[in-house]
């Protein structure tokens, strides 16, 4: 019986690694979308969502039952209650990457954002996809080095987030109200994804040491 709960975890636990690997991917097509008025790939993104969110839908249930049916305690019930918390994150990590492809289709054919702050939106994307591939690996492996390494990373969204909206309050700016909009809401989903894949690493530290970091 114990061999079938812990099978049933690892393919909980692999469901959810998918998940972050798909955030990822999903947002590094989101910026190519929203740098190259690309529409074909952003309705790429837009319609691949619906599987990200049955995979929810799908690791939610497989956690409830094996809460109900196998109640585990101590150590696998921290990893079944994170693990469950984590893949609600990492299915909005996702709809951030979905709400950035639809700014894109949005403004198509023309750009959404001004040649000016493609550099910012470009490293945003790179962060992004480096930390949805970080959660992606420590869901698996469990580090709590390398799981408090992608809050390290957050930091360095949060600094561009920053950086990008002393930018457009500068008395230079020039390119309109619905640019600027458009610029706050991108720079908010690229700081929220982030967010979303540090509480997740949070929680890989507090699945092994029963100890939870405090957000920075």
């Amino acid at each position: 019986m114990r061999n079938d709960f812990h099978g049933q975890l690892d393919s909980l636990i692999e469901t959810l690694s998918q998940m972050c690997g798909l955030a990822g991917l999903a947002m590094e097509r989101a910026t190519q979308a929203l740098l190259q008025a690309d529409l074909p790939l952003a309705e790429h993104v837009i319609t691949d969502h619906d599987h990200l969110t049955h995979m929810q839908a799908q690791a939610e249930e497989a956690s409830l039952l094996l809460l109900a049916l196998q109640a585990p305690v101590a150590g696998d019930l921290r990893v079944v209650v994170s693990s469950m918390q984590n893949v609600a994150d990492a299915e909005r990590m996702g709809g951030l990457a979905l709400h950035v492809a639809k700014i894109a289709r949005r403004r198509h054919p023309d750009y959404a954002v001004p040649e000016e702050v493609n550099g910012y939106f470009a490293e945003m994307g790179r962060i992004a996809v480096d930390l949805g591939n970080n959660a992606k690996d420590v869901v698996l492996s469990r580090d709590p080095e390398q799981a408090a390494q992608i809050g390290r990373d957050d930091d360095a969204m949060d600094q561009l987030h920053r950086h990008l909206f002393t930018m457009m309050m500068d008395d230079r700016w020039s390119h309109g109200v619905a640019a600027a909009v458009d610029i706050t809401l991108l720079g908010r989903f690229y700081e929220r994804f982030a967010d979303h894949a540090a509480q997740i690493g949070r929680r890989i530290v507090f699945q092994v040491t029963g100890e939870t970091p405090e957000a920075p």
